[in-house]
């Protein structure tokens, strides 16, 4: 018996309360009668709220099976679901998800068809059937669903009979993709064949081929660097062993073990999160880039003077040599990767401490990679680091440095970057004032680099992600949730400067960031996508919902995790 095609379900965005926020979404969609025109990009009469997520060539028709509503009403026990209510614009018969592979093709009606990817797990299915764990559920029972690409627009209309006309590359099923995206234990093989298979989405192509250059990188990894994962947990005593102006207004501190032990070596462009019990209650911390080659077994920070800054004031003030403070493992995913090809190490002002890092470690390799040094500042007086950056240069044989001073040279801009001729292969590594790498990602785009090589660092509150949610045009500053205080363990925001007492009646601590308008990043927010994985500078967390995958060590997804005693996070 051929598949077929037992309802076409329509619906336009709407906004939709939920919780306090309101969330633009078109996943609500009912059935219409007779024939409907298909094109590339959306099928007569729908739309969708998010389109960053949803729609689009890759993702013009989204398909579920009605063999997966009797599923779901006898698993949920419901009697409520109705074609159209997992949000599809298909509802069909036959193609399960571990039969269709993707880059099949199909005829429906007058208009043909290739399968692209499975489902986007995002909270929306779980608003519409009011069921939160329903984007893992999804992955979890294999029942995901999947996206079409119009290869031929025409008139479909329920009952027509659906006719495969080609099979995908490899016969790698919608099941097996989804379960290679979210589960443990992939199978690298598997990878290999998705990749190469040409009808895959291109956001699905590179999610897959970061995860195996990660496990190709991994394997051939040795030595003793900790990569992107912290050193040890919580924070350890560091000992002050020396001090440096470098300006004045930039103050390098170097620190050690106090011990006489080596401290792990970082990657060349990580952080180091450090707090100061003498400086105040609660006790403030910061995050400084550390700004030196660490595999000497020591770590350096360069703190600019900030006239608002307490930490930043208190070690001008008071750091000297034998002056212990606290401090959390190095960190972060901005760092220096290795390889043969060109790099463009981008900064302005205190911005120039993580790509500094980066230039000592590819003088200490005697690198002879490509290597730009392109540095904004106001003027020579305020310089930092002129001698140091000079000397590394100097041990590299294929450097080449630009500083710009402002007061002379003017900004930096489009013109500047293009009549450089920067080699457009090139790694870009960009650090400064938000509104600077905003204008220098620009212009490099212009000028024909690729966005997915051009590298940044934030510090302060990482930009939130909130697919479909309408956010205020001006969020509040982080603050205490309303209403009595909590009594529960304490959890520090460190990015956000907030630290204030769980509430209890928080199902998670995303919610309770919420409640605080700390800035947070979610799609899922059921222990599936890893969108809202943060880093745990110390203390511990617990699952209440336990993920699919584990996030990495020193991470926590934070949409099924609450506090187990203490915690401080990077958020």
């Amino acid at each position: 018996m051929l598949p077929r095609l037992i309802s076409v379900n329509v619906g336009m965005p709407r906004d939709v309360q939920w919780r306090d926020k309101t969330v633009h979404t078109g996943i609500w969609k009912s059935p219409v009668r007779g024939p409907v025109m298909v094109r590339r990009h959306n099928i007569d009469g729908d739309g969708q709220g998010d389109l960053a997520g949803h729609g689009g060539e890759q993702r013009a028709v989204m398909v579920y099976q009605q063999e997966s509503y009797q599923f779901w009403r006898r698993f949920l026990n419901r009697d409520d679901l109705a074609p159209g209510s997992f949000g599809e614009n298909f509802t069909i018969t036959g193609l399960a998800d571990d039969e269709v592979c993707v880059g099949d093709r199909f005829r429906i009606g007058d208009a043909e068809f290739e399968v692209t990817q499975p489902r986007v797990t995002c909270f929306r299915v779980g608003l519409r059937l009011d069921e939160p764990r329903m984007p893992q559920l999804l992955v979890s029972q294999r029942r995901p669903g999947f996206y079409l690409r119009v290869t031929v627009e025409g008139e479909v209309q329920t009952g027509d009979e659906i006719v495969r006309t080609r099979d995908g590359r490899h016969h790698m099923s919608v099941a097996d993709v989804d379960a290679l995206l979210y589960l443990p234990e992939r199978n690298i093989e598997q990878l290999r064949k998705i990749v190469d298979v040409p009808a895959l989405s291109p956001g699905w192509q590179q999610s897959f081929r970061e995860l195996l250059a990660a496990h190709d990188g991994g394997a051939a990894s040795a030595g003793p660097s900790i990569g992107a994962e912290p050193g040890w947990n919580g924070f350890q005593r560091l000992r002050v062993c020396e001090v440096r102006p470098e300006s004045t207004v930039v103050l390098s501190i170097s620190l050690d073990s106090g011990d006489g032990g080596a401290l792990p070596s970082a990657r060349p462009g990580q952080y180091l999160t450090v707090r100061i019990p003498d400086a105040g209650s609660p006790v403030p911390m910061r995050s400084y880039s550390l700004s030196s080659d660490s595999r000497a077994g020591r770590y350096r920070i360069s703190v600019k003077r900030e006239d608002r800054g307490l930490v930043s004031r208190w070690l001008h003030d008071h750091a000297e040599v034998g002056t212990v403070i606290e401090a959390a493992a190095p960190r972060g995913d901005f760092y220096l990767t290795d390889g043969a090809g060109p790099v463009v190490l981008l900064s302005a002002g205190i911005g120039i401490t993580p790509v500094l890092a980066m230039l000592n470690s590819l003088a200490s390799d005697r690198s002879t990679r490509t290597v730009w040094w392109l540095h904004t500042v106001r003027s020579r007086a305020s310089e930092a680091f002129a001698p140091e950056v000079k000397s590394l240069i100097e041990t590299l044989p294929q450097a080449h440095c630009r500083v710009f001073y402002t007061d002379t040279d003017g900004r930096l801009d489009e013109p500047k970057i293009a009549a450089l001729e920067l080699p457009v292969e090139a790694t870009v590594y960009l650090c400064g004032p938000v509104q600077y790498m905003t204008d220098m990602r620009e212009a490099l785009l212009a000028t024909g680099f690729d966005d997915a090589r051009i590298h940044t660092e934030l510090f302060g509150a990482l930009p939130p992600i909130h697919p479909g949610m309408k956010d205020p045009s001006k969020a509040p500053s982080p603050h205490p949730p309303p209403g009595p205080p909590g009594v529960g363990p304490a959890v520090t925001f460190a990015r956000s400067g907030l630290a204030v007492p769980w509430h209890r009646d928080c199902a998670n601590i995303l919610d309770f960031a919420e409640a605080c308008d700390v800035p947070t990043r979610f799609s899922c927010r059921s222990g599936v996508c890893h969108v809202c994985a943060t880093g745990v500078i110390s203390g511990s967390v617990e699952y209440t919902q336990q993920p699919l995958e584990l996030p990495g060590a020193g991470t926590a997804l934070i949409c099924s995790a609450v506090p187990g005693g203490d915690v401080v996070l990077d958020l």
